[in-house]
């Protein structure tokens, strides 16, 4: 009779939470012919397949979304259960910040990932931008945040890089008004102030018409046609266009994604949940 391999179920949670063979390899630290040798195995072993391979990546077959629901809680229990009995199972609640841009993409795979291994641990998220997330840092009001930076930011570790980008809505002409008009965050967020440096080094004029605290905020200005806005490339919704080059628009620097923490010798809870964040980010 066959049997279902741990390892194969983990590789194939993997898989269905990137949504791609590269990098589900790249999470797990195997090479990617490695990995799609583990789908068939696992394939050969349920007699079925599992995975629909595309131009953009892997999506679960019907028998793939099945056997995936039957993956997860196996999975969750076997963690449990070594935690429970090993007594290394971790709890306690974890605070931490995360900027507005990024929640949405990141924030359910890195939680999703470390309540499978610490299921007992209580991570309380704070949404704001970089400037207010340090400042909670220094009030020792968070345990840890992502911050976004300048790429070239001396004595930082660098997770990942994300591009700026300008975005206005589908069919609206907003970027060829003059002067340009921005729907921009708070005056001291990096966005904000790379948007004004590479419009003022180009010499193109500018008003800013819109200011929110909020990325819901500056995305509903953008649909509305009235101005444009930069976000993070991985922050710009479906319904939303990034404007190309040939908008006129002066190109806009990439950010640096790093961890501040609020100690310099923080927990065992909290350093677990930072090496999760610095494996799992670059892979997402």
């Amino acid at each position: 009779m066959e049997q279902l391999d741990l390892d194969l179920l983990r590789t194939f949670a993997v898989i269905a939470e990137t949504g791609a063979l590269s990098r589900a390899a790249t999470r797990v630290g195997r090479t990617q012919a490695a990995i799609s040798l583990q789908v068939k195995r696992l394939e050969h072993a349920v007699n079925q397949t599992l995975l629909y391979r595309t131009a953009r990546g892997v999506t679960l077959t019907p028998h793939g979304t099945r056997l995936l629901a039957h993956a997860q809680r196996i999975l969750r229990y076997h963690d449990e259960a070594l935690a429970e009995i090993s007594g290394k199972g971790l709890s306690g609640t974890i605070r931490f910040g995360c900027p507005d841009d990024y929640a949405v993409v990141f924030l359910p795979i890195l939680l999703r990932g470390f309540a499978r291994e610490h299921p007992d641990v209580l991570v309380e998220v704070h949404c704001a931008h970089t400037p207010r997330l340090l400042e909670q840092l220094e009030r020792h009001a968070l345990d840890l945040a992502l911050t976004s930076l300048a790429e070239n930011e001396k004595g930082v570790a660098i997770i990942r890089r994300e591009p700026l980008v300008w975005v206005g809505a589908v069919g609206s002409d907003a970027a060829n008004l003059d002067p340009l008009r921005l729907a921009l965050s708070d005056p001291d967020t990096p966005d904000h102030r790379a948007a004004r440096r590479s419009l003022r080094a180009a010499g193109r004029s500018y008003r800013l018409a819109y200011s929110s605290a909020s990325l819901t905020g500056l995305t509903a200005v953008v649909r509305s046609g009235q101005a444009i806005a930069v976000l993070t490339r991985t922050a710009v919704p479906e319904d939303l266009r990034v404007l190309p080059p040939e908008s006129g628009l002066p190109p806009l620097p990439t950010f640096g994604i790093a961890l501040a923490m609020d100690r310099v010798r923080p927990s065992a809870l909290v350093s677990a949940f930072a090496d999760h964040v610095r494996v799992a980010l670059p892979a997402i």
